[in-house]
């Protein structure tokens, strides 16, 4: 049985079963991504809820682990080598469990590297943008008089969403006909953005026909809708 008490982690959330990867998460768009990962690869694991609205995350015991104080993170006991591995970033856990699996990112190279850069997509743009926008809409921010924030969010948000649009057209998925860690990381993103967020009268989605399409296909997976709900709020 794999001892993972050098990890102070796990006093805070004691593992029951320290021979499954611990998650360490909560069901936002980018906790989402792991857990559904996780469902679809069918990988033993063991979700602990971080409630990030009484600021779990910054308590000692998560910042040793992830340093950021962001979920979602994992602790693998049966990681590379047969040691424990620590991981913190949705996108690097996203890349490691396709790694360790062998399972939804291409075998091909030069495909694993187109992946990997619709993967960095969503990191880098979709992510915060879409999260400026619910705040700047749904949150705090939308008490602020001065709404250019709010438009500037908006307006690059619908142009993200454009880029995907095309990426799609004519595409089942991301990468074409194989569902990957690509459209795992994004179909989070744009369910909250116009659902939980409300915001899809700002981005223009009913204009959109691909994407939409896309999110349906996405939202019809079983291990997608179990992964929604991981870990189960309290």
């Amino acid at each position: 049985m794999p001892d993972l008490s050098a990890f102070p982690i796990t006093k805070r959330w004691p593992a029951r079963h320290p021979d499954r990867l611990q998650l360490y998460s909560l069901p936002t768009p980018n906790g989402v991504k792991v857990s559904i990962m996780l469902e679809e690869t069918g990988v033993a694991y063991e979700p602990h809820l971080v409630d990030i609205t009484r600021n779990e995350s910054w308590l000692p015991e998560f910042l040793s682990l992830n340093p950021n104080g962001k979920i979602p993170a994992i602790l693998d006991p049966n990681g590379p080598n047969g040691k424990p591995l620590a991981l913190f970033e949705s996108g690097a856990i996203l890349l490691y469990l396709a790694d360790k699996t062998g399972m939804f990112i291409p075998a091909d190279a030069t495909q694993r590297y187109e992946c990997i850069q619709w993967v960095f997509f969503q990191m880098a743009a979709i992510g915060p943008m879409f999260g400026q926008v619910g705040f700047f809409h749904k949150f705090a921010g939308r008490e602020y008089e001065d709404k250019r924030p709010l438009k500037r969010y908006a307006d690059e948000s619908k142009r993200l969403l454009g880029v995907l649009e095309d990426r799609l057209s004519g595409r089942d998925w991301i990468m074409g006909a194989d569902y990957t860690i690509a459209d795992i990381a994004t179909l989070g993103w744009v369910r909250n953005l116009i659902g939980f967020y409300d915001a899809g009268a700002l981005v223009d989605y009913d204009r959109l026909k691909a994407v939409p399409r896309w999110l349906e296909r996405g939202l019809a997976r079983p291990a997608v809708q179990r992964g929604l709900t991981i870990p189960a709020r309290g």
